[in-house]
């Protein structure tokens, strides 16, 4: 049974009714099927608002219908009203009436909405991780080669992501950080998004496996797989799921490193641990501010079921940054100074890991979130600045010689 109250009559209402009000009272007027509107509204609905409205309307045919107001009711009548739904309201509750409140999206907008559908934020860090294994590997970079392994690993993520919306969308809608997401507020239809996943995946893999080698065009295959068949299931049923994403995010150096070399040695790989390690300090970190939606959504993180834990893996794996670091070194991608450097920037997120590990809050974990935003770029720009200090001296001991 839908029923909702609030203090003002609708025809109540002046231009100095707080905008909250007015935007909440005409909500609920829509959602109960009322004819009645606010004459001073002065903007649309925000999104998160109407991402609301459409899980109430969705079911709101099933619920069932109070014709029998109470006495206290009546009592209230003068002071405010009560909005349920009527049978001619449900009568009225077809499937091309339940959506009403959601306009169609624009064509011009369409863009903006498969940007959100692949979240083209973590789409180009993905890149970006990318080509820094491209360009820390040896050999001499080609435009063409870079060019395409850029436009490939950019659709193998598209589609990774779009799956992955597309499985959770009851729970994107339960959650306030991803409730906008396109299909929980139903900018787009499923069978959209799933196209989209599905296209985005074989142009993105078939150019990576014609244009570049077959071994980036595997790994691109593999992530999709990883991402959107086996960390998402994971996320409602175990914790590993963590480890199983940060796989996903050591997948992208490793992509740019075998479409430079055509191969996988074991600096390659040191990269992908690099990547790896970092996930969980900037994820975990993240995990705890959120814990609360994770919660309602029924997701089963570390920060969740055991934020001792969770505090304890990102500490761990932040520590585990500086041999990791030091293996670069160790196998001549890098000089010497890159040990000092790197542990500079290593040093300081383990600060703030090891401030969360001895008392976890908000407070610190946002810390030890905006450290590793700060880490990555960082660390990657000095391993790229000693690669090519160790290429130079190569180089004139070459010519010496």
């Amino acid at each position: 049974m839908l029923r909702f109250q609030t203090r003002l009559l609708p025809t109540q209402l002046t231009a100095k009714t707080p905008l909250a009000q007015q935007t909440r009272l005409h909500t609920l007027c829509r959602l109960a099927g009322s004819a009645d509107t606010i004459p001073h509204a002065k903007r649309p609905l925000p999104r998160s608002l109407k991402t609301a409205v459409h899980l109430a309307c969705r079911y709101k045919q099933t619920s069932s219908v109070d014709q029998t107001p109470s006495a206290k009711d009546a009592a209230n009548e003068h002071t405010g009203i009560r909005l349920t739904t009527s049978p001619a309201t449900a009568q009225r509750d077809t499937p091309a009436t339940r959506w009403r409140i959601q306009s169609q999206t624009p064509f011009v907008r369409l863009g903006k909405v498969y940007g959100d559908l692949s979240k083209d934020k973590l789409t180009g860090f993905v890149v970006l991780t990318a080509m820094a294994g491209y360009a820390v590997a040896p050999g001499a970079a080609q435009v063409g080669t870079l060019l395409w392994t850029a436009l490939g690993t950019t659709l193998c993520s598209a589609s990774a992501n779009s799956f992955n919306q597309w499985i959770e969308v009851p729970y994107d809608a339960q959650m306030s950080r991803t409730r906008n997401r396109p299909l929980a507020r139903h900018a787009l239809a499923p069978l959209h998004a799933l196209a989209f996943g599905v296209g985005s995946g074989i142009i993105g893999v078939g150019s990576l496996w014609v244009f570049v080698n077959p071994i980036t065009a595997s790994l691109g295959l593999a992530n999709i797989v990883l991402y959107a068949g086996v960390y998402t299931a994971m996320k409602r049923t175990s914790i590993a799921n963590t480890w199983v994403g940060s796989l996903v995010g050591a997948i992208p150096p490793l992509m740019g490193w075998a479409a430079a070399t055509g191969s996988l040695d074991a600096a390659a790989w040191v990269m992908g641990g690099i990547m790896f390690a970092w996930q969980f300090p900037h994820f975990n970190s993240l995990a705890y501010t959120l814990r609360a939606d994770y919660s309602k959504a029924g997701y089963r993180m570390m920060s969740v079921t055991r934020p001792r834990l969770n505090a304890r893996v990102a500490l761990r794996y932040s520590l585990l940054m500086f041999p990791l670091s030091a293996m670069l070194t160790y196998l001549g991608v890098t000089d010497t100074w890159f040990l000092a450097d790197s542990s500079i920037a290593n040093g300081f997120m383990a600060y703030c890991a090891y401030a969360f590990w001895k008392q976890p809050d908000g407070k610190r974990s946002r810390r030890l979130f905006f450290s590793s935003l700060v880490h990555l770029p960082v660390l990657l720009t000095l391993i790229m600045v000693h690669k090519f200090i160790q290429d130079r001296k190569r180089s004139l001991k070459q010519k010496d010689a």
